[in-house]
């Protein structure tokens, strides 16, 4: 599929919900686009939100006359995500479509708990193959070897829901989302290191092409990019949007960058492609890293959004 500005439509107004995330933290400002969860709904204080080292969030749409949403991963555990649904009086029977953004445990822990409770169904449930990947694991510096956990092969199925192919671009919301299949590992300095899997006795690199964010793009504002971990790098994940929808600037960027554990290169050269591109609004989530973190605040101090459970940005 060759994309360009017309495909990709354009929307008016968007709003992404964080439905968990690494932190909760009820004391986090709001602003005219950061809106937070509140304390007390009526004359009842608001139960506290969850979190967790896993990632969700919703992404609702809007054009000049209809709305739209989907849901992006399922967290980590099967509490989280469904507690945190509830809290926040989500409706998931309004959610058309759902996207996972790769296979590894932490995105994927409660799919069960959301897909079996949906009234209407078949479903669409963008997922790549890769992330049916029963014998994954990273190594630890000192060698150890820590097995990551898959994404069930046959659940989304047998949750009544339709699998799509995630390999290459899917466009859903009536063409407003975009779904970006396998992304191009182009620079030099994001590489993928420490992943594994095994077929038989072999042990092969992961290069976790089943790694996918999601592309939106606002009327005279520009691109709203949403990765999951950012595993194929959050600058080529960045380029490869642009490049397919044709739209150079990027009005904000959220989700995990995974620069938890980069070499100090890796993230000098990130925030310095980073600052060339100038986002109005970036969300550095889950597998970030706090120090990392504190290097973006520093580097974006009016972009910067610190984020949180139950955290709502208005586009």
């Amino acid at each position: 599929m060759i994309l360009t500005s017309k495909t990709l439509r354009e929307i008016t107004k968007a709003t992404i919900t964080t439905i968990i995330d690494n932190y909760s933290d009820t004391l986090l400002p709001s602003d005219e686009k950061v809106e937070r969860p509140p304390l007390v709904r009526g004359a009842l204080r608001m139960p506290p939100l969850l979190a967790e080292h896993g990632f969700s969030v919703l992404v609702e749409v809007w054009d000049d006359s209809k709305h739209h949403t989907i849901l992006m991963d399922f967290g980590a555990s099967k509490i989280g995500v469904p507690y945190n649904v509830k809290v926040l009086e989500i409706d998931l029977e309004k959610v058309e479509a759902f996207v996972i953004s790769h296979g590894h445990h932490d995105h994927v822990g409660s799919i069960s708990e959301i897909l079996y409770q949906l009234s209407k169904k078949p479903r669409p449930v963008v997922v790549h193959p890769d992330a049916f990947i029963p014998t994954r694991f990273r190594t630890l510096p000192e060698g150890k070897e820590i097995p990551i956990p898959c994404l069930e092969k046959g659940v989304i199925e047998q949750s009544g829901n339709e699998v799509i192919d995630g390999r290459s671009l899917v466009l859903t919301a009536s063409d407003h989302i975009l779904v970006l299949g396998e992304i191009p590992r182009t620079n030099d300095f994001e590489k993928v290191s420490g992943a594994y899997y095994r077929e038989g006795e072999k042990i092969c690199k992961d290069r976790i092409m089943d790694d996918k964010a999601i592309v939106i793009n606002v009327k005279n504002k520009g691109l709203v990019i949403i990765s999951g971990c950012a595993h194929a790098g959050i600058m080529n994940t960045i380029r490869y949007a642009q490049k397919l929808v044709g739209v150079d600037k990027l009005y904000c960027v959220m989700g995990g960058f995974h620069l938890v554990d980069s070499d100090e290169d890796k993230v000098k050269r990130t925030l310095k492609e980073m600052k060339l591109l100038d986002p109005e609004i970036i969300v550095p989530c889950h597998c970030t890293g706090i120090k990392v973190k504190q290097k973006f605040e520093k580097r974006f101090p009016r972009a910067f959004v610190w984020n949180s459970s139950g955290t709502r940005i208005h586009l």
